[in-house]
């Protein structure tokens, strides 16, 4: 564990949600705040990953990021290119829904039941494949609030929008390959109705903007949604 000092006001470690089923955990520096369970892309809990719990845990989250392939590559950490990205593919496709809904819900109730937390409430954050798994936690796992980057196939499941009576933000890349613009027009649609439901479009830029580790970063758009899920998150979250 790294201490909590001056020079390190993050504290983090790694923890058990069930056996085999770990996650890494990042406390703010106050020691406690509201949960925010941060969902990963196919890379894995990867150094950019636990570089996003960092940043939002020094926003005052209590941050659990779950490594969600636990079961056929546990703690796996993928680059963004080649062997690595076509990995990341072969793991998405073998996660199942049922195993999505579980491991959402298990994170969710893992985070709630931190001593850190006592009783705050608890949100999701998540990119591409975890952004469509905070849309779940929002629909199916209690969450009081979610934002969902870039979430992919969330048009596919919008049967569940019904189910989301929480505050939810979405962010999507204008230019995404493989977001198209109608899969964002079908959820803007799904989302009208809902006074709590935020729909953010950042045009000229690819799937994956906020990601530093990765050539498709757009550092202004990353910084505008940032600002935007953190008003978004603090408004809902605290208090």
């Amino acid at each position: 564990m790294i201490p909590n000092t001056a020079a390190d006001p993050v504290s983090t470690r790694w923890i058990d949600i069930a056996p085999g089923f770990a996650a890494y955990l990042a406390l703010p520096p106050a020691g406690r705040g509201p949960a925010l369970v941060l969902l990963q892309e196919i890379f894995g809990v990867n150094t950019h990953i636990r570089a996003v719990a960092r940043q939002w845990a020094l926003d005052g989250f209590v941050v659990l990021a779950p490594d969600l392939f636990h079961r056929r590559a546990p703690r796996v950490e993928l680059a963004y290119s080649g062997d690595d990205h076509a990995q990341g593919l072969a793991l998405h496709q073998g996660y199942t829904h049922a195993e999505q809904l579980a491991d959402v819900a298990a994170a969710m109730a893992a985070a709630r039941a931190l001593p850190e937390v006592a009783g705050q409430r608890c949100g999701a954050l998540g990119f591409c494949m975890g952004g469509r798994l905070a849309y779940f936690a929002a629909a199916t796992a209690g969450a009081d609030a979610a934002v969902a980057y870039y979430g992919g196939r969330i048009q596919d499941h919008l049967a569940l929008a019904p189910q989301v009576g929480v505050p939810i933000q979405f962010h999507y890349a204008g230019d995404d390959e493989y977001i198209p613009p109608p899969a964002v027009d079908a959820v803007r649609a799904a989302f009208a109705g809902h006074a709590g439901a935020e729909v953010h479009v950042y045009p000229g830029t690819p799937h994956g903007f906020n990601c530093w580790a990765r050539t498709s970063y757009e550092p202004r758009a990353a910084a505008l949604a940032h600002g935007r899920a953190l008003q978004f998150l603090a408004a809902t979250l605290n208090g």
